[in-house]
């Protein structure tokens, strides 16, 4: 029995890469879409973030989250496929 050490380290770094660059797309999307809030003296909270500013991110965030769910449906896809 012989064994490809070579293919084992390169699933092993195709894996990883794709595992970080899925999560780090994710948080990117949790940010994204998260609104950030002050509470102010009197109790009241207050938007801390910009108009078109806000809007832009949180369109950021529904493409990232987009483009993850994409990615792990074509996992899935790969998987069933067969």
């Amino acid at each position: 029995m012989n064994i490809d050490w070579a293919a084992i380290g390169q699933t092993f770094g195709v894996c990883l890469l794709a595992t970080v660059g899925l999560v780090g797309l994710f948080t990117v999307g949790i940010v994204g879409t998260s609104r950030r809030t002050a509470v102010q003296g009197n109790g009241t909270a207050t938007v801390t973030t910009a108009g078109s500013t806000a809007a832009a991110a949180r369109f950021a965030g529904y493409a990232a989250f987009a483009v993850c769910t994409a990615a792990v449906g074509y996992g899935l896809y790969l998987i069933t496929a067969g």
